[in-house]
């Protein structure tokens, strides 16, 4: 995911949104994190669930890259409220679906999904959710990636 956000990121200019939409785990912030590393931004990228976007300035004098978590937005207008700079910088959105219409007239969305083997997902052995997901960690992911509207 690293690698596949590394070429997105040295395509991005600023005005570009991404889209990223998919179950937790499907590596929406892994994927961030590459393209972060592709605009050659300040890091480090972390989830911004709690603080709701960051803002990664360039290292190079490049596109700052800015990284939202829509997921505890209820609206649109709440994302527009952010007072994000669509302009000048490169915008993820993550769980950002149905949030962006009207913010911009295009956006490339990119939908994650993994398969799920369920290793070591056992509770009466006393597995936490967390290492099964760890044990999953290497399956494939597929990757949409599309123009919108």
């Amino acid at each position: 995911m690293e690698r596949l956000g590394e070429q997105i990121g040295r395509m991005l200019r600023p005005g570009d949104l991404v889209v990223l939409t998919g179950p937790l785990g499907a590596g929406k912030t892994t994927l961030t994190r590459g393209i972060a590393r592709g605009l050659e931004v300040r890091g480090p990228v972390q989830s911004p669930t709690f603080v709701l976007a960051r803002t990664h300035p360039s290292l190079v004098g490049g596109t700052p890259l800015v990284h939202v978590d829509a997921y505890r937005l209820g609206s649109p207008a709440e994302l527009d409220d952010l007072d994000i700079d669509f302009d000048r910088s490169a915008v993820i959105v993550e769980w950002g679906r149905g949030m962006v219409e009207g913010l911009r007239d295009t956006w490339w969305e990119i939908e994650l999904d993994r398969e799920w083997h369920g290793r070591g997902i056992d509770t009466a052995c006393g597995t936490s959710p967390r290492v099964a997901e760890d044990l999953d960690a290497d399956t494939p992911r597929a990757v949409t990636i599309s123009r919108r509207p």
